[in-house]
């Protein structure tokens, strides 16, 4: 009778997993599917023809197929030069500012640090309180950063949600393996070299997208700082005045004018806003989307990647 019972609750068992792994299979898609679809409803807007776009129905794969919304963006003269920046800026600036938000996150985090909590409290200030848009020009022109590529660099090196981020990261790492370490007369940047910073690598591949992404996509502080250094557009600034162009041509009524390339006194191929958005978002997304894989692995380490002898 035991046997039969117990036959009967395992049957039962496995029928509650197969329709539980079957419902989490179902919505798994489904999630699949909503956070895809716009990407691919993106890049099949991009590779249609736009005047074609227009009546709409795009979904998952292109109408007419063109490549000229790309050939359209990458034509400008200063798309290169530009491209070059955001790549030095990102690489840079996101190496500079995980090096530097590392460092003093294990400064504030070390109990024995006499301005541990006063040190702590002016960062987090920070991030309620500035001093505004014209004193933070007057500031970046006092310190000749007009002009400069460091202007890009050096104002956000260091961010405090990053900071407050690995602090804890390094907070919750055994204060003993730091113990037996200074005991063994080891000074605090070779704790910093040799202990925290290998064990913060999955905190700091986090933070490390994090910095790329805001590199990457800022366009801003060009347009504040750098707007008449040519040599110094980035990316993304080059790319919002092509968007610009093309909707005040649309709101002029020149469309033709300024989005039609003649082929033999044919007008055959345009580009609308729509498209050159769609392009647009596909250039810069499709970096960040090469680098992401490579990081990813790190989002699912433990707190520590090593442990404590007892």
């Amino acid at each position: 009778m035991m046997k039969l019972l117990n036959k009967f609750k395992s049957r039962r068992r496995s029928l509650d997993d197969l329709v539980f792994d079957s419902l989490n299979t179902v919505f798994m898609l489904l999630l699949c599917i909503v956070m895809l679809y716009p990407m691919l409803n993106t890049l099949a807007v991009s590779l249609n023809d736009a005047a074609d776009s227009v009546r709409g129905g795009i979904f998952l794969w292109p109408r007419e197929f063109t490549l000229y919304n790309y050939e359209h963006v990458f034509g400008q003269a200063q798309l290169i030069q530009a491209g070059f920046v955001s790549v030095m800026r990102t690489v840079i600036g996101t190496a500079l500012s995980v090096f530097c938000t590392a460092m003093v996150a294990y400064t504030i985090s070390r109990q024995y640090f006499v301005l541990r909590k006063f040190t702590t409290l002016a960062f987090v200030l920070t991030m309620y309180f500035n001093g505004g848009l014209i004193p933070t020009y007057m500031l970046m022109r006092e310190l000749s950063l007009i002009g400069s590529f460091w202007v890009y660099i050096i104002p956000g090196i260091i961010g405090v949600f990053n900071l407050i981020v690995v602090r804890s990261f390094i907070e919750g790492l055994p204060e003993s393996l730091f113990e037996s370490a200074r005991i063994d007369g080891a000074g605090e940047f070779t704790m910093f070299f040799k202990i925290a910073l290998p064990l913060c690598l999955p905190v700091i591949a986090t933070i490390s997208l994090f910095v790329a992404v805001f590199q990457w996509n800022s366009w801003f502080d060009v347009f504040l700082y750098n707007p008449s250094h040519a040599n110094l557009s980035t990316l993304q600034y080059e790319l919002m005045k092509i968007l610009q162009n093309s909707n005040a041509s649309i709101s002029s009524g020149s469309a033709a004018d300024a989005f039609t390339r003649s082929q033999g006194g044919s007008t055959s191929e345009v580009v609308t806003p729509t498209s050159v958005r769609a392009a647009m978002t596909i250039i810069v997304s499709l970096p960040i989307i090469c680098v992401y894989p490579f990081l990813q692995k790190y989002f699912v380490k433990g707190l520590t990647l090593g442990g404590v002898k007892g």
